[in-house]
């Protein structure tokens, strides 16, 4: 995630309010400039063209807020393998809890596990029996893990049980999936052994004879001895493409179409210590293997099933470009010197072969031995996140880049260093430019690459938002600036090829950060409108740029043009308006050198805006602030609208031919939209 945030300090009704554009103020207005409607022409020359990047817009994903672990990562089961207390036995096992008290059941740890990377492994002394003196109660004794704040269990959905058993003698455990308080049972079955006194791999089946979205994992019984658990995995079997990941969520990542994925952060990626920085290496190979990390950044525990084999899998199954991030030495409280940073280089190296090596070679034969024989299409790399700052940041970078390019010279290198005002002075593919700030600065910024040179790196704009009281948890306002922003970003697309929003996702029950675009729980999930936003530009990308010019006193008003095709192979003029004024806008459009269809039925309108410039969607209104389509039955070339006070609005034309050349070169003058 970024850090250079600002907000807006002034504050007053949203009622009445009218943002000046450039300042970071809101000030009352007058009845008559509420009431009072502005005139705008917008002239669009469709013989002016330039071709949009086809990677302009995509998603950045942080591990952040729990949106992997407890979010798009399907795994129930938190802390599945005891490790999250830390190495030290005898160790805090949380989230799992005690079924029984102390005259039945004792629970430890210790670190007996057969897992090298992973000792940790929960120790129950079983105390009561089925029948004596001292019998168990007639559920039985045992633990119980209540998942990332509630699993949600679906009736007639089936959940795969994996864990690792241990025993001095024979075992009758009870698998279950209960209520909160264990009263209801979903579904259970019963793993019986006479022989485990060696670690063994045993797996259930479970299928849900009921719903409840806040259910847990239970593993219980009612024999006296001792058993040992570890790696305990509880996994729903339909997840995306059989991938492992909630399919909700990544089907609303699926619906904005993103083109590339840059992924696992954001500071995640750097660690408060390099000690606790991801590391890739410990990400790879078999989840009961995998030691898991504590992100002490955003501060908890994640077990690494969503490592970097599992980022490069989702890439390939959206049909998006990967961009990985990797630590270059640089933490935010330590840093390596470029002397001793070959050893991260190295890294970085055989990160690169594990995605795109052959399957015989090193680190490509482990990546096929996950499933994957064919190398992925790994083509961007970003060297640490935000790190430009930082004494050994330069030379380290030059370590990276010299060996990257050496050995993979396709390989696109994005540099920390903004290069938007002052040329950088090293080299680059693409420079990394983070902001987050009020809604008025980030609308003011709608030309903020007009006048950046169009010569050197590109620009990758990677995380941008609305932050502070301007945003609230995700509001309208929030999501208006950042529609004009993109705008800015659509029609300076030649210098700017790659853009993305931050954060993607927050679960409701650890917002580390304000607003997102995806807020969920284990049941539920909806977009904010800053997530509506995103799918009125998700035919941007390798669309064509229009010379769309607006005549205006306004300086609320920002619009851009494009020509897309749909699946049909059908070709739509998209017109899109951002009115961030507090009044009306009667826009009179004029389309030249385009045919627009005569279809009644091919052309709509879609309206973002809402009665209030804060309001916000939610679990209990996950629909309050969307998008709001109507079919148009007059498009001409010749139009007269109307945009609502604050509001982003779309036009999308079904245009007479379906063959418009798409350009080789660039005709557009940058001055002229």
């Amino acid at each position: 995630m970024g850090e250079k945030m600002s907000s807006c300090k002034a504050s007053c009704s949203v009622l009445l309010v009218c943002f000046i554009v450039g300042l970071c103020s809101v000030c009352p207005c007058s009845a008559a400039e509420v009431d009072a409607n502005q005139t705008a022409n917008l002239i669009i020359n469709g013989s002016s063209t330039r071709p949009i990047p086809e990677t302009l817009f995509g998603i950045f994903f942080e591990e952040i807020n729990h949106a992997g672990a407890g979010g798009i990562w399907a795994e129930l089961v938190n802390n599945r393998g005891f490790e999250a207390g830390g190495q030290n036995t005898p160790s805090n096992i949380a989230p799992w809890s005690i079924i029984g008290d102390q005259s039945s059941l004792i629970v430890s740890t210790d670190r007996s596990s057969c897992f090298e990377r992973n000792k940790v492994a929960l120790r129950m002394d079983v105390l009561c029996d089925s029948e004596g003196g001292n019998t168990c109660p007639a559920a039985g004794v045992g633990i119980y893990n209540p998942g990332f704040w509630g699993m949600n269990i679906e009736q007639g959905k089936a959940y795969k049980v994996v864990l690792y058993v241990r025993s001095l003698g024979s075992i009758n455990v009870s698998v279950s999936l209960t209520s909160s308080d264990g009263s209801q049972i979903l579904a259970s079955a019963n793993i019986v052994d006479s022989d485990v006194s060696n670690w063994t791999k045993a797996e259930v089946l479970l299928e849900a004879k009921g719903t409840n979205p806040n259910s847990r994992l239970q593993l219980t019984t009612s024999r006296k001895g001792v058993i040992w658990f570890d790696q305990v995995s509880a996994m729903p079997l339909d997840t995306y493409k059989g991938h492992g990941f909630r399919n909700e969520l990544i089907e609303m990542i699926d619906d904005i179409k993103p083109q590339f994925v840059r992924f696992p952060g954001g500071c995640f990626v750097e660690g408060e210590w390099l000690r606790n920085a991801f590391r890739w290496k410990e990400s790879i190979g078999p989840w009961e293997e995998r030691p898991g990390h504590f992100g002490d950044v955003w501060m908890y525990w994640t077990d690494d099933g969503l490592g970097y084999f599992e980022f490069l899998q989702l890439t390939e199954d959206l049909g998006a470009r990967p961009i990985w991030v990797f630590n270059n030495g640089i933490s935010h409280q330590d840093q390596v010197d470029t002397t001793a940073v070959s050893p991260f280089v190295q890294e970085a190296l055989d990160g690169l072969e594990f995605a795109r090596g052959d399957s015989n070679s090193k680190w490509g034969s482990v990546r096929a031995a996950m499933g994957h024989p064919e190398p992925f299409d790994l083509k961007y790399v970003a060297v640490g996140n935000e790190d430009c700052g930082k004494k050994n940041y330069r030379g380290n970078y030059l370590k990276f880049y010299n060996a990257i390019r050496s050995a993979y010279p396709d390989i696109k290198i994005i540099s920390n260093c903004d290069g938007s005002s002052r040329s950088l002075d090293h080299p680059a593919d693409y420079y990394d430019y983070h902001v987050y700030t009020s809604a008025s600065n980030l609308f003011s910024m709608t030309r903020q690459f007009d006048r950046t040179s169009r010569t050197g790196p590109k620009a990758f704009v990677s995380e941008y938002a609305v932050t502070g009281k301007d945003a609230g948890t995700g509001s309208l306002l929030a999501a208006l600036a950042e529609a004009g922003f993109l705008i800015g970003l659509e029609k300076n697309s030649d210098i700017v090829e790659m853009a993305s929003y931050a954060p993607l996702f927050v679960n409701a029950n650890d917002r580390r950060w304000n607003p997102d675009a995806i807020v969920f729980n284990s049941s539920m999930h909806y977009g904010t409108p800053s997530y509506w936003v995103q799918k009125f530009f998700r035919e941007s990308s390798g669309a064509t740029l229009l010379d769309a010019k607006l005549q205006t006193n306004s300086s609320t008003l920002v619009a851009s043009a494009i020509t897309w095709q749909n699946s049909d192979g059908k070709t739509y003029l998209k017109i899109k308006i951002v009115n961030f004024g507090n009044s009306k806008v009667n826009l009179k459009v004029s389309i030249d050198g385009l045919g627009l269809s005569s279809q009644l039925s091919g052309s709509t309108k879609t309206v973002l805006t809402s009665s209030n410039l804060m309001d916000e969607n939610s679990f209990a209104n996950p629909k309050k602030v969307v998008p709001a389509q109507t079919m148009i039955e007059n498009a001409d070339k010749d139009m007269d609208v109307v945009l609502s006070p604050y509001s982003l609005t779309s036009f999308d034309l079904l245009t007479e031919s379906n063959n418009i050349r798409m350009p080789q070169t660039d005709s557009l003058s940058r001055s002229s939209i």
